[in-house]
């Protein structure tokens, strides 16, 4: 099985003084993505750079944000890549260090972190600008002709089944007709397969849990990190899973085994 995580952090700094690293050590992944690492390349010590699996070393792969503290991608690998790529060719969003791709030869794995929009009209202008322009590189991706599997949090619930309270967020971001929308999209017209309803098509389950309140002890959250896929990868996967606790984030790591190996 080859085992793919993603995991926003939150700060990586944070996470690390809460243990994640040594979790991340013990949950035997062949790829960890990982998103909001609020670092530069300069604040991360050794025991970041590289993660000591059961079957190895996971080296870490960084693209920053050029504004220190904020947003930032990462991918851990088990498996050196044949090609690395940090960006997508567009200078508003790579300057935030929203995309990171690994070439692993037989298939592609990209972690990617999608703008959250919520914070001012702004930044929800900003969200949709990343929307038109992300679908345009997915046709890119699709041109290839090589799998791959997007590992994000996408900062958006696709369905009603995907957030506690969908009726009173229908008109926040991350619940947006227009957000909702940009998802079906990519399913139904890019051909992309959300691979956690390909294997529990109404299971409620979340991966976001707001601070306030009792949000998480209450399991008030939000489907927000999962894994959209090329057919032919989605067609592999064969378990779920997401790991509530011990608590390193207000995200879950969210973890898909696929039926496939390097060679």
């Amino acid at each position: 099985m080859f085992r793919v995580t993603s995991f926003n952090l939150n700060g990586i700094r944070a996470a690390s003084r809460k243990g994640w690293l040594q979790w991340a050590a013990d949950h035997n992944a062949d790829v960890i993505c990982v998103q909001e690492i609020k670092a530069q390349e300069k604040d991360l010590d050794a025991s970041m750079r590289a993660i000591q699996g059961p079957r190895g070393e996971l080296k870490g792969y960084f693209f920053p944000a050029q504004k220190p503290g904020y947003a930032g991608t990462a991918i851990y690998s088990l498996h050196p890549p044949l090609e690395l790529f940090r960006g997508f060719g567009e200078a508003e969003f790579d300057d935030e260090g929203r995309y990171i791709e690994i070439d692993l030869g037989a298939f592609a794995v990209i972690s990617l972190y999608v703008p959250s929009g919520s914070s001012s009209e702004e930044r929800l202008a900003s969200k949709f600008r990343f929307m038109r322009r992300f679908e345009s590189h997915v046709k890119t991706l699709n041109h290839r002709g090589k799998p791959y599997v997007i590992a994000a949090d996408w900062n958006v619930a696709h369905r009603e089944i995907d957030l506690k309270n969908w009726r009173s967020n229908q008109r926040n971001p991350g619940f947006l007709p227009e957000e909702r929308q940009w998802i079906e999209g990519l399913i139904k017209e890019q051909g992309l397969v959300d691979v956690f309803r390909t294997l529990a098509p109404e299971q409620v389950m979340y991966t976001w849990w707001s601070h306030r309140g009792a949000a998480f002890a209450n399991d008030v959250g939000w489907r927000l990190d999962y894994q959209l896929a090329h057919p032919e990868m989605a067609a592999r996967a064969r378990a779920w899973q997401v790991n509530r606790e011990p608590r390193f984030s207000d995200h879950a790591p969210f973890t898909v085994d696929y039926d496939i190996a390097l060679s």
